[in-house]
């Protein structure tokens, strides 16, 4: 159950490279402006409480500065307004409003960090489902360190990654071999916001849950009679 068989482990991961999130339809996005002037800086954030103790005022004041993507790409912001964002990268987005801002402030300063990451990992993994961390930098190793590990029936050469492509508009399946070393080259060794991973069970692990389930001589039975009823009608409508 070895992952990577590779002597020259640094030199391989050094070439991966991460190019950071897209933005995507119904991403949270932290959005916080700086500049020197606090009091200038002011109309272009959201309102925000100040600290108490009371619990809900803390996440209120926690969520002062959160934007959602709309389905057009938006997000509407104070003073700017409605700024598209859809399939920029956070460094994109954090040039771009600095740029608007200029208008405005000087030596502005803009800070985007997305609050709703997430993927699936499913199949054959420890511990399946949706997983959500804080940690944007994600690679293929940590997402299955999140689902408990690839089980030891799984399939570590055909791993699939689903992934929805905003240029496309449609989900693009890619297979990953976890076998080989150069998977840390690959465009999909840093993952993006609602990846899904599905892991396979090997061939012997299928052929295993076939002859266990209740319901295949049965459905072999069917199958039989089917043909056999088949073959019948054929002879008699000759």
């Amino acid at each position: 159950m070895i992952y990577m068989s590779n002597h020259n482990f640094e030199q391989e991961v050094n070439q991966a490279r991460y190019t950071g999130l897209i933005i995507k339809e119904a991403d949270v996005l932290d959005i916080k402006v700086s500049a020197f002037d606090e009091l200038a800086v002011k109309p272009f954030n959201l309102p925000s409480m100040t600290s108490t103790n009371d619990p809900e005022a803390t996440a209120s004041a926690a969520s002062a500065s959160q934007y959602t993507v709309s389905t057009e790409g938006y997000v509407s912001m104070p003073v700017l307004g409605r700024v598209y964002c859809l399939g920029m990268t956070k460094k994109q987005l954090e040039q771009d409003l600095e740029e608007r801002l200029k208008i405005y402030l000087t030596d502005p300063r803009v800070d985007v960090k997305l609050t709703n990451f997430s993927i699936s990992v499913l199949g054959s993994v420890g511990n399946p489902g949706q997983k959500t961390t804080n940690n944007e930098k994600l690679n293929l190793f940590q997402a299955m360190a999140l689902a408990g590990d690839m089980s030891p029936s799984a399939d570590r050469t055909n791993v699939k990654l689903l992934r929805y492509s905003e240029q496309s508009q449609k989900d693009t399946l890619i297979s990953l071999d976890f076998s080989d070393r150069s998977i840390v080259n690959s465009p999909y060794y840093y993952l993006q916001q609602n990846d899904i991973l599905y892991v396979e069970p090997d061939k012997n692990a299928q052929i295993a849950a076939n002859n266990t389930n209740p319901n295949r001589a049965l459905f072999l039975q069917l199958l039989a009679v089917a043909m056999s009823l088949a073959v019948l009608l054929i002879r008699f409508t000759r």
